[in-house]
């Protein structure tokens, strides 16, 4: 055989195999704080439907995972540098019209959502796997009226008075899969290119629904993630990330699209009445930002266009932006 064919040979067996080999092992633990907020909206309507919401979540070193976890992860997905993590969540969602007492029962329900997640990672160099477990409470339990009407006496604003229209406490359990595959597709201009491809599904008394995303990047150390998080449903690349150089940035554009067969959030319980409206199955996201990286801290930037939830919603395409900040230590 001659050496160039022996090479492309080569090339053809050892890189698919390459492909999913395990990054280098990393000893930093991740601290994430996140915003996400409908006051941050080109929308004719402001701080509406999903109006705020909040996390801060913790990732541990690669290697720092209990066997019996990391058992289930190598069953689930084979090879790969897992990590495990822990949050705590809390999200907002009000009806177009926050003055009316009691609330349109036509439009989006009040509902607080106040949740702590408990998830397992796992990294080769070209995809990501994620399973997460999320407990909590939908309802006045969580806090969503305290927490809204001292934020808007802060600022100024007036409070939303058709909080006694909420959805009534219940419990809520969320367990999410989800993959991402990333695709490096050469350079433009010197800069980095890639795709990053993803499959989720999330069951439970919250939310049950599958998505299908992807996202386009250009920068430099595209390899450090697998790009910007989210607080789902949405699409998320999730914590961790390893600076492969001093200072790593991209821009990226990406859209996903949702097939939702259950919404607690707009449909209250099955098992007892609650305000509900009918929601929309098919629901559609764009969104778009830069991520900006050094070695110990990276900041994002991110704005998010959705498509209608419900029927009868009003506004046009929901907006909101998404500041997070992540440190290593």
């Amino acid at each position: 055989m001659k050496p160039r064919t022996a090479a492309a040979f080569a090339a053809a067996v050892l890189l698919p195999l390459l492909a999913h080999a395990e990054p280098p092992a990393d000893k930093a633990a991740i601290w994430t704080f996140q915003d996400e907020s409908a006051a941050v909206t080109l929308s004719p309507l402001t701080d509406r439907f999903y109006t705020n919401g909040l996390r801060l979540g913790w990732t541990s070193p690669t290697g720092a995972v209990p066997d019996v976890i990391a058992s289930l992860g190598r069953f689930l997905w084979g090879a790969g540098q897992q990590r495990v993590g822990f949050g705590l969540s809390h999200q907002i969602y009000t009806p177009a019209n926050t003055q009316a007492n009691p609330a349109d029962p036509f439009d989006r329900p009040y509902a607080g959502y106040l949740t702590a997640n408990v998830s397992l990672l796992s990294d080769t160099d070209r995809s990501r796997s994620l399973l997460l477990f999320s407990a909590g409470v939908v309802g006045p339990a969580a806090g969503g009226e305290a927490l809204q009407n001292f934020v808007h006496s802060v600022i100024g604003q007036s409070a939303d008075r058709g909080w006694g229209s909420q959805i009534p406490n219940t419990p809520a359990f969320e367990l999410l899969a989800e993959r991402t595959w990333r695709l490096p597709t050469g350079m433009v201009a010197e800069l980095e290119t890639d795709i990053l491809r993803s499959l989720a599904a999330g069951v439970g008394n919250v939310r049950d629904y599958v998505q299908l995303g992807i996202a386009v990047r250009i920068g430099e150390g595209l390899d450090s993630d697998f790009g910007a998080p989210r607080l789902r449903p949405g699409l998320s690349g999730g914590d961790a990330f390893v600076p492969t150089r001093p200072f790593a940035w991209y821009i990226f554009a990406g859209a996903d699209g949702q097939a939702v067969a259950y919404d607690l959030l707009l449909q209250s319980t099955p098992f007892r009445s609650g305000p509900h409206v009918s929601p929309v199955w098919d629901v559609a996201e764009l969104q778009g930002g830069v991520d900006l990286m050094t070695q110990s801290v990276r900041l994002i930037l991110e704005y998010v266009a959705q498509t209608d939830e419900f029927r009868g919603q009003a506004g046009g395409w929901h907006q909101f932006g998404s500041l997070a900040v992540s440190l290593r230590f």
